[in-house]
């Protein structure tokens, strides 16, 4: 139950949430460790630079694995972050399906920043069409959105994780509280397994 309780916390910042949940929301590093020095990590950002981040005993450690686009089916319960495509659909650029115990995190339509113009939809898949890829009917309170997928288009979801995950050359998303003197501490960590990248 723990498991899952800390999972809900890292969606609900990953993936969006409430006005005033966003408030509180932690610093956000995308990137790759560089090096583990006992409780630090050295990680190089997706912008290029270097930072440390410190890990607790709170620290909770999830991995991201990859999933099978044809095992979405009505009723799954994803995000995708996305950008605007022809005729009002969106494009994805990744899709992460969520475990049954974190449906309903992050319910709705909302910008993003994985790149300029992208938005973060959390819903509930209604229908499927195949089509050199796949569009997904994506449903959320007081909306929908059509959401065609690439072929090739990074599918992924949450997995229950540990420390181990993060070593050298891991990709990872972290979420970090910032001290008063810009020192970073992890609050929760997102690593790909295996050497995958998330691509949220």
């Amino acid at each position: 139950m723990q498991l899952f309780r800390q999972s809900i916390f890292t969606a609900a910042v990953l993936f969006g949430c409430t006005a005033a949940a966003v408030a509180q929301t932690p610093t956000r590093l995308r990137g790759t460790i560089d090096a583990v020095t006992g409780d630090v990590l050295t990680l190089t950002t997706q912008a290029g630079g270097k930072t440390e981040l410190t890990l607790t005993a709170s620290t909770g450690v999830s991995a991201i694995v990859p999933f099978n686009l044809a095992d979405i089916k009505p009723g799954s319960y994803i995000g995708t972050a996305a950008v605007p495509g022809k005729g009002g659909v969106l494009v994805a650029l990744e899709v992460h399906v969520f475990p049954e115990a974190l449906r309903g995190t992050g319910d709705g339509h909302r910008p993003f920043d994985l790149q300029p113009d992208s938005t973060m939809t959390n819903g509930t898949v209604g229908d499927v069409t195949a089509s050199n890829g796949e569009t997904l009917i994506v449903t959320y309170k007081g909306g929908q959105q059509t959401v065609v997928v690439p072929q090739g288009t990074p599918i992924v979801t949450i997995a229950p994780g540990s420390r181990a995950l993060l070593t050298q050359g891991a990709h990872v998303i972290a979420f970090a509280d910032k001290a008063a003197d810009g020192k970073l501490t992890a609050a929760r960590i997102l690593a790909g397994k295996d050497g995958l990248v998330p691509p949220m």
